[in-house]
């Protein structure tokens, strides 16, 4: 089969005829006779020899311009790497390796998770029992800072997403007789919305609403509530419900009045709010940051002591050691005047 191909060749195709001499010039030395074994000379060889290169680097020119094709069919000869190759077909044939993306990670085994954790675990144990209390402080002091950071990362999610320039809310202007009046009617009225750990989220505003569907005014009563918290909350909600702020209480009571023209919304609660269960995530999250910030306060005035008092430390042993070293020398003087006499 291999004679064949340089005769089709040599047949149909006149460009590709040093090609196929070289070719079945090859094919003659490469095969075996069938009477025994083939001596060529030397001179012989060198010039077959040149002869195919000489048809290789042409057909590799012929190749880059065009591909042979007889009929439908196309052969393309390849010599990179000092190879002749042929490829029958429509596409040539490449033998190149791929260029990788990327190395994939190699996944770690179970055991050697677990010894990696063992690891960190006892590099922890001895920086918790060392003996320096410096090196215990900076620990402690790591950890609650890397703390600090995961929390804060988290509280990000909890954000509410900016949903472009808000509608300008126009509050009504009240006299001081209507504020005195809705006041006092907001006292008497036993009905409220609870604002409790949570804090402000779209089930607030929305209970709100419900109430101003009856009533004018309603109570919002914030407890839990640290000292100025409820100003937040009160101008939170008047941005939210577009209700009027009448009075804030001592006891963190807010007492809301829904407007002289007021139409219940469609939609009562907001779209950018939280839910109840991502509210009280949030809070704990707060929390825990709250916590962590004053434990680095702590930790940070632990350290500022302890390097005052090592400082104090090191300057009392340097006076000590100079009132030594002054009475040796007075003693020597003695000593040395003693000898003299």
């Amino acid at each position: 089969m291999a004679s064949i191909l340089p005769r089709l060749l040599l047949r149909r195709r006149r460009t590709l005829q040093p090609v196929a001499a070289g070719l079945r010039s090859l094919w003659f030395i490469a095969s075996p006779p069938l009477d025994g074994p083939r001596t060529i000379s030397s001179p012989r060889l060198g010039a077959l020899l040149e002869r195919s290169r000489a048809a290789a680097g042409f057909a590799t020119a012929a190749r880059r311009q065009s591909p042979a094709r007889h009929g439908s069919t196309a052969v393309t000869l390849d010599t990179d790497g000092g190879f002749a190759r042929f490829s029958v077909g429509d596409e040539p044939c490449t033998t190149q390796p791929k260029p990788t993306a990327g190395k994939k990670k190699q996944k770690m085994s179970k055991k050697s998770k677990v010894n990696q954790l063992k690891w960190f675990r006892l590099k922890a144990k001895k920086k918790m029992k060392s003996p320096n209390p410096e090196v215990r402080i900076r620990y402690k002091l790591d950890k609650a800072k890397r703390k600090e950071e995961w929390l804060i990362e988290k509280l990000r999610k909890y954000e509410a997403p900016w949903r472009g320039p808000e509608p300008v809310h126009d509050p009504e202007i009240l006299t001081e007789e209507e504020k005195f009046y809705l006041k006092r009617t907001g006292e008497k009225k036993k009905n409220y919305v609870p604002v409790g750990r949570r804090g402000v989220f779209g089930g607030v505003v929305l209970n709100m609403h419900l109430h101003w569907k009856r009533h004018e005014t309603m109570k919002v009563v914030c407890k839990p509530c640290r000292a100025g918290q409820v100003y937040e909350y009160a101008e939170e909600l008047a941005r939210l419900s577009k209700g009027t702020v009448i009075d804030i209480k001592p006891d963190n009571t807010i007492i809301f009045y829904r407007g002289k023209n007021y139409v219940q919304p469609k939609v009562m609660s907001p779209p950018d709010t939280l839910s109840k269960q991502k509210a009280l995530e949030k809070y704990r999250y707060e929390q825990s940051l709250e916590h962590t910030s004053k434990f680095i306060e702590q930790l940070e005035k632990e350290l500022e002591d302890y390097q005052k008092h090592v400082e104090l430390f090191k300057k009392r042993e340097g006076a000590i050691a100079e009132e030594i070293s002054n009475e040796d020398a007075d003693v020597d003087d003695l000593t040395s005047s003693s000898d003299t006499e």
